[in-house]
């Protein structure tokens, strides 16, 4: 019997070989990328959607290069000090890579940049653990948004229906959140049920560096539901 791929042995030296290669990867990328870019920019995302910023990334590849990766070594990368600082500065990029940040790198006109970023905006469905932007409340009768197949699902979400004469019917009340709580499964589900959408994925310029200047912005870090890449 063939032994399953699951169960195969794999040893330490092999995944912090991997996990070191990863590492001096990312740091080559991005001093090459210092040198091909004139302005580079720290910015800090919330709700993190990968499909989304995907398509935003993209529409500016052709101009610009995104980094997201472990703060640390994205600070190595740049110098932390007067000491090892790639360039003249950049030590000021990395004091500021902590949280949910990135590195932005382009050659784009400082106007088209803070153009874009304020702009950009994306709605999504929250997800369970984040907070809800509002209170929710569907109120007693019928429910005329879902089809009666949907009824013993409801009914595990803990909404108290029934079927009355084919229609999914709320015999009560039913709050399915409250304003600034975390969102329990039950509540995401019912949520992406109804069309409520209660994330905003953002993207906040935090500073600006380039040979001539630096520039710090209002904005910072934010922890809520961010997607794992």
């Amino acid at each position: 019997m063939p032994k399953s791929k699951r169960n195969r042995a794999v040893t330490l030296s092999k995944t912090k070989k991997k996990g070191k290669e990863q590492k001096e990867s990312l740091v080559n990328a991005i001093r090459e990328a210092v040198e091909l870019y004139g302005s580079i920019y720290v910015f800090s995302f919330e709700n993190m959607r990968n499909l989304k910023f995907k398509e935003f990334r993209d529409q500016l590849k052709s101009s610009s290069r995104f980094f997201l990766g472990s703060n640390k070594v994205m600070q190595v990368a740049l110098g932390r000090s007067i000491g090892d600082e790639l360039r003249p500065g950049i030590r000021k990029v990395s004091k500021l890579l902590h949280g949910n940040t990135g590195l932005f790198l382009t050659n784009l006109p400082k106007e088209d940049v803070l153009r874009l970023f304020n702009a950009y905006e994306e709605y999504d469905f929250a997800r369970t653990g984040s907070n809800a932007a509002e209170k929710v409340e569907l109120k007693e009768g019928p429910l005329v948004e879902f089809t009666h197949e949907m009824e013993p699902f409801l009914r595990k979400q803990g909404m108290p229906v029934r079927l009355n004469k084919g229609v999914v019917e709320l015999v009560s009340d039913f709050v399915v959140c409250e304003e600034g709580k975390p969102l329990s499964p039950e509540s995401a589900r019912i949520l992406r049920l109804l069309g409520i959408k209660m994330a905003t994925f953002r993207l906040n310029l935090i500073c600006r560096w380039s040979p001539e200047d630096f520039e710090h912005y209002a904005g910072g870090e934010d922890d809520s539901d961010v997607e794992s890449s």
